[in-house]
């Protein structure tokens, strides 16, 4: 009986495996790219690393924060999962001198609840303690959105939720990007024609919010 429980046991875990494998399959392609431009170009050391989906993705760091060594790591549709899973690739690699993380919209918008996407944050940010004790983590805040709207009472409760861990811990920071979004009543202009990605009005509000924080993890 004991050995056809543990057999059992070890099915479910080479299915749970296999599941996860074929989850974060889909980004494979977008992470070994990463690996070869870094092969063709190393990136500097001691960057500043912008992590997370579509809207680091699309965002022209070099217009927008020309006097700062920075790495773009965004993989557009991403999840605070997706980067735990790749954290070692994407990450980790580098060594950065701070991390940047915009993650979290996707989530909500696949169904997952605030406190769900708490628990991934905290599973992030441990993985950042234990293997870059120290590093400077900047989150910023799920933004409200034309498109999403009707998901946007869950997005505050995450990001009440991981302000809150954040204020709690010297290493976080929380960048409250949807206040002066919500000030302008999400005016479309911020929006490009999808009401989801930022044109470069969103980004210079964004980047407002933003430089105080860097300059003070630097």
């Amino acid at each position: 009986m004991k050995i056809l429980i543990t057999v059992f046991l070890l099915g479910l875990t080479l299915l749970s495996s296999a599941s996860a494998q074929n989850r974060f399959a889909k980004w494979e392609k977008s992470i070994a790219s990463f690996e070869k431009a870094d092969q063709k170009n190393p990136p500097p050391a001691s960057s500043i690393l912008f992590v997370g989906s579509s809207s680091i993705r699309m965002w022209d760091l070099n217009q927008f924060f020309p006097d700062f060594k920075k790495l773009n790591r965004g993989f557009g549709g991403s999840t605070i999962a997706d980067s735990i899973y790749f954290f070692d690739r994407i990450i980790k690699v580098y060594q950065p001198q701070s991390i940047i993380l915009y993650a979290g919209d996707n989530d909500i918008a696949k169904g997952l609840s605030a406190q769900e996407v708490l628990r991934d944050f905290k599973t992030l940010t441990q993985k950042i303690e234990s293997s870059l004790p120290g590093t400077p983590l900047i989150y910023i805040a799920i933004k409200p959105s034309i498109s999403r709207k009707k998901l946007w009472p869950e997005m505050k409760k995450a990001n009440d939720l991981i302000a809150a861990y954040c204020a709690r811990n010297p290493s976080l920071y929380f960048a409250d990007i949807a206040k002066p979004m919500l000030e302008q009543n999400l005016s479309p202009d911020l929006f490009k024609k999808d009401g989801l990605h930022l044109t470069d009005k969103g980004y210079e509000m964004w980047k407002k919010v933003l430089l105080p924080l860097i300059k003070q993890t630097r």
